[in-house]
């Protein structure tokens, strides 16, 4: 089992019990997001790679990611054709969109937010699949599911930390204060009430959207 220790000391908050509850009623929802966010953090980590061409412990690091991104990708399509799930368009979480507003426009500040926020998301993905896994495997019918994202907490743990690393790396000073800026904003999303389900959305609100 992955030492989850570093990602939950990094993260402001544990995924709310209410979010948990509803997960399995909704699996439709949340294996389709799941794969729509590992297409993106692939191509999130494409779009890097073409802007910091200058960068080799980059460009070594994040085509691994990538390659990585893709092959869970058509795993969890995999699992969505075994659920009898339809693949197909979801409206964006405000998740990475509430992280990704405070990036600084300056180089090479612009970098290291997108670093810390990397970070962040595959941290929580990492936290969520941790969590997730007990709550599915009570059910026969998505115990093999529960297995697969505890194999995924490896992978998303190595991700964690490259980001980090990365930032570190790349920084021309301490990051600290920018963590603890971006583990507030990301507390905020996940503990305040969201109106839509997605695999990084926050507290269940009363209407809850699908």
């Amino acid at each position: 089992m992955v030492d989850l220790s570093p990602i939950q000391n990094f993260l402001g908050c544990a995924t709310p019990q209410a979010w948990l509850d509803i997960a399995p009623q909704h699996l439709d929802i949340l294996l389709i997001d799941h794969a729509h966010c590992e297409k993106k953090a692939a191509s999130t980590a494409m779009n890097l790679l073409f802007r910091y061409v200058d960068r080799p412990e980059l460009l070594k690091k994040l085509s691994q990611l990538t390659r990585e991104e893709m092959l869970h990708f058509e795993q969890v399509v995999e699992f969505m054709e075994k659920f009898g799930v339809t693949y197909d368009h979801l409206s964006p979480a405000r998740y990475a969109n509430g992280l990704r507003q405070h990036i600084r426009t300056h180089e090479p500040e612009r970098l290291i937010d997108t670093l810390i926020i990397g970070a962040f998301i595959e941290a929580r993905s990492c936290e969520r699949f941790a969590a997730l896994a007990p709550v599915l495997e009570q059910n026969p019918e998505t115990a093999e599911l529960a297995k697969y994202y505890v194999f995924l907490l490896k992978s998303e743990s190595r991700h964690f930390e490259d980001y980090l690393a990365l930032a570190e790396l790349y920084s021309e000073s301490d990051i600290s204060d920018r963590v603890a800026f971006f583990r507030e904003a990301e507390r905020r999303l996940i503990e305040s009430e969201d109106a839509e389900f997605r695999f990084h959305s926050g507290v269940p609100a009363a209407g809850y959207s699908l």
